[in-house]
């Protein structure tokens, strides 16, 4: 079937990017165009089988990703996975290179667009065109059975077996780190030739070379994508160093890695490898490398698939891509997975809905007219918003003159209408408080935000407390990062200049009492639409949160704003109050996974508690958890000796 002249245009344009399409003549890549079909596929359709004859086209993944899986020799009806073809990544040439059957199936890993290219017109490029017969010759296109190499252990450690069939793979992060790092890493220094590094990476069947120092350290990773897009299009010769085509710097993980930490530091720093190293820094000797698919495959979910599309997407599917965000985020909690990794993949995913919001909001109104940071307050600047609650944001904005300040602020209002609507659609509801950067007043210049910080903390009054418990716990998300850093600054100056604040803040953190009643019973909400029901969030974890942001800004502590990790952070500063610390960062880490699982239940916030419909084992260790609360405010009595402040 011909593609229409404005399909025709799209295919051209999207090819046009991609090796060996980029490396073809204009008019014949035009032609080649016309006679693509686009393709979807269903999630889990197969397009071609292992052992089918091949077909008269080859494809190009234009959006989605399909799975290229292998039947395991060595164990019938078990499944290795071979690779994983996304955006851009060309597959099944059989047809055009060897004329056999297929030598492994291919899979949609989700709903998918392919260009199905035809093999018979692409046949007189490839016999003239030098650098087109090269890039497929290198072996870089999946799907060439010549070139496909055996599966490799740490490949193996990468197979989801589908179809029923259980995994004899490891499923445990720490496993597969011991699996890594068992095998002789393939590594080389910065000024071997590429020629010698693409020899011995097909040699140990290896998709990617580490780079490291003469002491073993690692400074850059080699992948076949660098091989293919640098030195296969003619842009860097074979015989040049290696160190012209790694991607680096290499992202770093200790031995005994979280799984959180692993998959949320891929994910943010959008790579496919990571490094084990002997201190999990670059300073150390390198023991092994894992991938992206060793770590997705080991949680049997994937998150980054969510966080990619949501990059990818138009705003208008992002509702629907937050709504599998809370059936991933239900699977978790029934799984029992430990909530610092929950917390750390929803924050990772409510961030990336934000910035393509913001992005969105930017493509509507045009470039913003001076640099600004958008920033996420109170529980997602803290990154511990599991559910869909309220909004709460604020927006700095560069200083300009006085006269130009009003239409700057214009720009930034319409930009956070914007922003603010489409997180409405997703389920994020908007303030009642008002405190979001749609609110003039919380959409400021620099200047005038260092002000704020300024009367609140010289000026403690009850109104000034109120906005420290929600202003003081930023985080940012968009934009010009420094701007935060700058006010971060300021507010430690301040700080040492007003020493009354922490005292009063302190003060306010005491005011909520312990949440059982003289016969330890639950103190429930005594009237109103929630009666009869237990606040989980005012009587049991704010004062947690408060106590925490407290002894955050005494201790100077920086870049940590989520309540469990600021305490397991004073645990290690003051070692004499370690115990404490860490049993009421457990605490938290309890309260926090009760309240999302009523919210699932519940179907909303999760915030108010029915002490009826929780099973004894819960009640009995929600008031366990209870004791950290008396103890952490006893704490800040003695330490900011509360007792002799008045006012």
């Amino acid at each position: 079937m011909q593609v229409t002249n404005t399909i025709q245009e799209r295919v051209h344009e999207f090819l046009k990017q991609y090796p060996p399409f980029s490396l073809v003549k204009e008019e014949e890549l035009r032609e080649i165009a016309s006679q693509v079909k686009v393709m979807y596929l269903e999630p889990e359709q197969v397009l071609f089988a292992q052992g089918e004859a091949a077909h008269e086209h080859f494809y190009v993944v234009r959006q989605g990703s399909v799975r290229l899986e292998l039947q395991d020799p060595e164990r019938t009806g078990q499944i290795l996975l071979l690779d994983v073809c996304d955006e851009g990544d060309v597959f099944g040439v059989r047809a055009l290179i060897v004329r056999k059957s297929y030598s492994s199936t291919a899979v949609a890993g989700e709903e998918t667009l392919l260009y199905a290219i035809p093999s018979k017109p692409f046949e007189h490029i490839l016999a003239e065109n030098p650098k087109v017969e090269l890039y497929f010759a290198a072996g870089f296109a999946a799907g060439a059975s010549a070139l496909r190499r055996t599966m490799t252990q740490t490949q193996k450690a990468r197979v989801g077996l589908r179809r029923g069939t259980a995994s004899v793979y490891p499923q445990r992060l720490e496993e597969l780190v011991k699996v890594a790092a068992d095998k002789d890493l393939l590594a080389c220094l910065p000024d071997t030739p590429i020629q010698e590094a693409a020899q011995r990476m097909t040699t140990k069947n290896s998709s990617f070379m580490l780079v490291w120092d003469a002491q073993q350290r690692p400074i850059g990773i080699v992948t076949d994508t660098d091989m293919r897009r640098r030195v296969v299009t003619g842009r860097v010769g074979i015989e040049e160093p290696v160190h012209v085509i790694m991607t680096n710097p290499v992202v770093t993980i200790a031995p005994e890695p979280a799984m959180a930490d692993a998959l949320i530091r891929m994910i943010r720093h959008r790579v496919k490898h990571i490094c084990v190293t002997a201190d999990g820094t670059p300073q150390s000797r390198a023991e092994a490398v894992l991938t992206e698919h060793d770590l997705l495959l080991t949680q049997g979910n994937n998150p980054a698939v969510l966080v990619w599309e949501i990059r990818q997407t138009n705003v208008e599917n992002l509702p629907a891509i937050r709504e599998r965000a809370e059936e991933l985020l239900q699977k978790y909690l029934e799984q029992e997975v430990k909530i610092s990794f929950i917390a750390g993949i929803i924050t990772e995913i409510n961030d990336a809905i934000m910035v393509r919001a913001l992005q969105h909001a930017e493509e509507v109104l045009g470039e913003p007219p001076v640099p600004y940071c958008w920033l996420s307050i109170g529980s997602e600047g803290r990154a511990e918003q599991l559910l869909r609650t309220d909004q709460d944001n604020m927006l700095i904005f560069e200083d300009v003159p006085a006269a130009g300040t009003k239409a700057v602020q214009a720009y930034f209002l319409q930009l956070a209408g914007i922003v603010q609507g489409i997180l409405e659609q997703c389920g994020f509801y908007k303030c009642r408080a008002n405190m979001m950067a749609t609110n003039p007043q919380w959409c400021q210049p620099l200047s005038v935000w260092k002000k704020y910080y300024h009367s609140w903390i010289q000026e403690p009054t009850e109104q000034a407390l109120l906005n420290a418990s929600i202003f003081f716990d930023y985080r940012p998300i968009y934009g010009d990062f420094s701007l935060s850093s700058q006010l971060t600054d300021c507010i430690y100056e301040e700080l040492s200049r007003g020493k009354i604040f922490l005292p009063y803040l302190a003060r306010q953190a005491r005011q909520n009492p312990t949440p059982l009643s003289f016969f330890r019973n639950f103190i429930l909400e005594r009237g109103g639409e929630h009666k009869d029901q237990f606040d989980i969030k005012l009587r049991a974890m704010t004062p947690l949160v408060d106590a925490a942001r407290v002894l955050t800004l005494e201790n100077r502590i920086t870049g940590e704003n989520n309540t469990i990790k600021r305490y397991e952070k004073l645990a290690e500063l003051e070692p004499q109050n370690a115990p404490l610390y860490r049993e009421t960062a457990m605490a938290y880490e309890i309260m926090m996974r009760l309240r999302a699982l009523n919210g699932i239940r519940s179907h909303n916030s999760g915030r108010y508690l029915k002490p009826e419909q929780l099973s004894k084992i819960e009640r009995q260790t929600l008031r366990n958890t209870f004791v950290t609360i008396t103890d952490i405010q006893e704490l800040l009595q003695v330490r900011f000796q509360l007792g002799y402040l008045r006012g």
